[in-house]
């Protein structure tokens, strides 16, 4: 068991390394050399890095690629896309050159509306809290104009401020439900900045307001925070074309394929146990480009999953209809996206990645986002219905099998040509390297 250490974080990188090194590798020196493997040559990069959290001692390299042939509302877009996952770039990249000559991607911002809340508690009737906060409601919008003076310049700011009761349910809690837009800025810090002014200024409006009595002064705050739920930040994205435009099998007609495919979305929209896997494959191509943009792609997961649960039940994010022989796939998710601040100016390949599709705004960049996850999840139910959704995906895992097993390239080459007839198991790859070996 390591020791408790005071003052790590004060510790040289160097330092701190040594003290794993010791405490946890045993000294084993191809834990440090893997470490110090994985710095970048360039030390102000480098340092770039270190900066971005706390406690830094090597990076986490990740894959960056690409997939082109996406055609977003005329446009023509590559995107980039940050993830470890076999097959979801090859996915999303045959799905984006089957719409492409079908019209290709719909995609529409709905609104971008995003929430914070000030959670305070109050003891004393509802209605004097309702007529002091009719009061101070245009003090508190004036008492974070510093704060929002820029957002402004830019079409943003606080739009609503309303007072809300949750007495039901947690005795003397109240809060401030406020919201916000923030332009092309994410703007977490924007927001929290603004609630935490807003409650700074309900507890000094409180202890001069006359309606009071001294005890109703006494409120409480109990935590001011903006919301990753954003029911309001909306996008739809779509794809369509008639019946007989979609995909044949020898043993499916388009038709049949169509009405299958809208099965298989229907089960999803049913069923929650099929519904989270169907949403963890849309999410696939959404977490990828968040994370190649330098957004938070743990906050976009929270909101996606709290809105596919937003009528009491775990249902599908995506949905699929066939009318007067026209096939429509759609999708609507909530996209709290941002192309200016936090790493978007910091990280070099996220500056790349934004570059790579036009310096987009967040408009924009919601609506490419969303297309990724619909893309995505067509290609997923894709596979499903027809050939499975292993025979793809295990003939790309085949490559980590075989780096696992430290494959020579005579020996990935035999191998993949074996298993191009073959079905790929991990056992089975594993026999056929021992074979090969043994010859």
């Amino acid at each position: 068991m390591a020791p408790v250490i005071s003052g790590f974080s004060k510790l040289s990188k160097e330092d701190k390394i040594k003290w794993l090194a010791e405490h946890h590798f045993n000294n084993d020196v191809t834990a440090t050399d893997t470490l110090i493997t994985y710095w970048n040559s360039d030390e102000q990069l480098q340092r770039l890095h270190d900066e971005f959290t706390e406690n830094t001692i090597s990076n986490y390299y990740l894959p960056f690629s690409v997939a082109p042939n996406f055609l977003i509302n005329g446009e023509r877009y590559t995107l980039p896309m940050t993830i470890e996952e076999s097959s979801v770039v090859a996915a999303a990249s045959k799905a984006a050159k089957f719409w492409q000559i079908r019209g290709g991607f719909s995609a529409q911002v709905i609104s971008t509306t995003k929430v914070g809340q000030v959670h305070f508690s109050y003891m004393g009737s509802f209605e004097k809290l309702n007529q002091f906060f009719d009061t101070i409601k245009n003090t508190l919008i004036t008492s974070v104009s510093h704060i929002t003076k820029n957002m402004e310049k830019r079409g943003g700011g606080v739009r609503e401020i309303e007072l809300r009761s949750k007495t039901s349910e947690i005795d003397n809690y109240y809060q401030l439900h406020c919201t916000f837009e923030t332009a092309d800025a994410m703007g977490a810090n924007f927001i929290n900045s603004c609630l935490e002014q807003f409650a700074k200024t309900l507890i000094s409006e409180s202890q001069t307001y006359d309606g009071f009595t001294e005890t109703e002064r006494n409120i409480e705050i109990i935590m001011s925070i903006l919301s990753n739920y954003v029911p309001e930040c909306l996008v739809k994205a779509s794809v369509s074309c008639a019946v007989n435009e979609l995909p044949t099998k020898p043993e499916l007609s388009s038709k049949q394929y169509a009405t299958k495919f809208v099965r298989a979305v229907n089960i999803a929209e049913i069923e929650p146990y099929r519904a989270v896997t169907h949403n963890k494959g849309i999410m696939n191509g959404i977490d990828a480009v968040v994370l190649a943009t330098g957004n938070d792609f743990r906050a976009i997961e929270a909101g996606a999953h709290a809105y596919a649960s937003r009528n009491g039940k775990y249902s599908s994010l995506t949905h699929a209809e066939i009318k007067n022989d026209i096939f429509t796939f759609s999708i609507e998710i909530p996209l709290a996206l941002g192309t200016v601040g936090g790493l978007t100016n910091l990280h070099p390949l996220v500056k790349l990645a934004l570059q790579l599709l036009g310096k987009p705004n967040a408009k924009k960049l919601m609506e490419i986002t969303a297309v990724a996850g619909l893309a995505q999840n067509f290609a997923a139910i894709n596979s499903l219905i027809t050939t499975g959704i292993q025979q793809g995906h295990m003939k790309m895992h085949l490559m980590n099998i075989l780096n696992q097993f430290k494959a020579t390239d005579s020996e990935k080459e035999q191998l993949i040509k074996y298993f191009k007839t073959n079905t790929v198991t991990h056992s089975d790859v594993v026999t056929q390297i021992e074979k090969l070996r043994q010859e």
